[in-house]
């Protein structure tokens, strides 16, 4: 596991491994990792926009263009535990210039998948940028956990994830200008043979030319990351295995709280993903595709929102309360949403957005607390359950091929009534003692 070997420790032994990895005082860290929340999360959010181009370009039903959102996220399953792995032995920050060279990787796929023409190609330039945005998100949620006082871990968590949502509040805004608004008067499902391949290959040029953008920033980030690299003063222990990093989900909070992002972000990603066809819809607002991704950023903008007010309230409100109430105020919203129609409904759509705020962080901090010296283990297993943004938006684009949008936002209803259950259950604060055997167990 890594630990910080520049933590004086008279007395670690006593102190446990908690205290070797939590209080670390470094403002210009906390500054990096913020920059890191910003980026990920922008280039995240850019999925929602991409996925009514590429709906459009090769005539995809809603189950097929939620694949973009199944790729992307698809790479938390199989890559989240071995960023864990490679946080243990590299340690964080050269763990961090990796995953934002992948990501930058993925960038520059977008050139072949554009000359291809083909949907597959970009699907896997997504997988590959995905990989990229875990191992960086790995590094990140246990880094500014532990760059401050484990008392205002939660609080300071949120507040990172503020920055997120400073990303995924932009990225959109500009995305939509880029890729939507170059959608041609011609449709996809018109043309057939080569006329159809010329058509995508020069259509999905806006995206190559976003992405290369992207590409550039991120190689330029990565090099400072790089700089950086022995910041810490980093101490390697490469014994742990995938299996001892599995056996966190013993502990019930833990386990609990992984399912619960697992919910969390296949909720909020079905959301976003399904913004710009459900504001098309005539009964709703009959907007255009540009109209309506220009909207997306007041999803994500209600988080940005949320969260930096979120930090404060998160300071002198019990954690477990505020979720389940956050969680039920989105059910309550999803209901206006799925049963009514006009400019309500469609608010009421966006402004899920803004319960979602502090859900990510304060399960993480929930889910995480007494983990110690095995955070980034436990940051692992938890950002593997970040899958969920590849499961429920399909099943969720499945429910809309067969029963409409309005039917199929209830199925992230159902995954918020998981989210308020666990808020309820993890409501009081989570304690460590140590018994006669020296091992850790629960009070409270």
């Amino acid at each position: 596991m890594t630990v910080f070997a520049e933590v004086p420790g008279p007395d670690r032994d006593a102190a446990g491994p908690a205290q070797e990895l939590a209080g670390i005082d470094a403002p210009d860290l906390r500054v990096f990792v913020f920059a890191l929340f910003f980026v990920f999360g922008g280039i995240t959010s850019l999925n929602d926009i991409i996925i009514p181009k590429l709906r459009e370009l090769f005539t995809l039903s809603h189950a097929s263009a939620m694949l973009v959102q199944s790729a992307f996220f698809l790479a938390y399953a199989l890559f989240s535990l071995p960023a864990a792995a490679i946080v243990q032995r590299l340690g964080y920050m050269r763990t961090a210039t990796i995953g934002l060279l992948t990501m930058t990787a993925g960038c520059l796929l977008f050139i072949p998948a554009s000359q291809s023409a083909m949907f597959g190609m970009f699907l896997f330039a997504l997988f590959v940028l995905g990989a990229g945005i875990t191992i960086v998100q790995v590094v990140a949620n246990p880094l500014i956990s532990l760059l401050g006082k484990p008392r205002t871990a939660s609080s300071r968590l949120t507040f990172a994830q503020g920055f997120n949502s400073v990303g995924t509040t932009l990225f959109p805004r500009v995305g939509s200008t880029l890729i939507l608004g170059t959608i041609a008067s011609v449709s996809a499902a018109s043309l057939t043979g080569a006329a159809l391949d010329a058509y995508r290959v020069q259509s999905s040029r806006a995206i190559v030319h976003t992405y290369l953008g992207l590409a550039a920033a991120l190689l330029v980030i990565a090099g400072v990351v790089w700089t950086r690299r022995h910041r810490l003063h980093e101490a390697q222990d490469q014994g742990a295995t995938l299996a001892v990093a599995l056996s966190l989900l013993g502990r019930p909070r833990f386990a609990m709280g992984t399912a619960c992002i697992f919910l969390y972000v296949g909720a909020e990603v079905s959301v976003g993903s399904l913004i710009v066809a459900y504001l098309a819809q005539r009964d709703v607002w009959g907007v255009s595709d540009v109209v309506a991704g220009n909207h997306v950023p007041y999803y994500w903008g209600g988080a940005l929102v949320g969260r930096f007010a979120g930090a404060w309230v998160l300071r002198t409100v019990s954690s477990g309360k505020a979720l389940a109430g956050v969680a039920t105020g989105a059910i309550a919203l999803i209901l206006v949403a799925a049963n009514g129609v006009g400019a309500v409904s469609g608010w009421a759509l966006l402004a899920i957005g803004l319960t979602n705020a502090i859900m990510f962080p304060t399960i993480f901090s929930l889910a995480s607390e007494g983990l110690g010296a095995r955070a980034a283990e436990g940051s692992g297993v938890i950002a593997t359950a970040i899958v969920g943004g590849a499961v429920v938006p399909y099943c969720t684009g499945q429910l809309a091929d067969a029963a409409g949008l309005h039917v199929a936002l209830l199925l992230p209803a159902l995954c918020y009534a998981g989210i308020a259950a666990y808020g309820l259950y993890a409501r009081r604060p989570f304690a460590a003692a140590r018994g006669a055997s020296g091992e850790p167990v629960r009070a409270g």
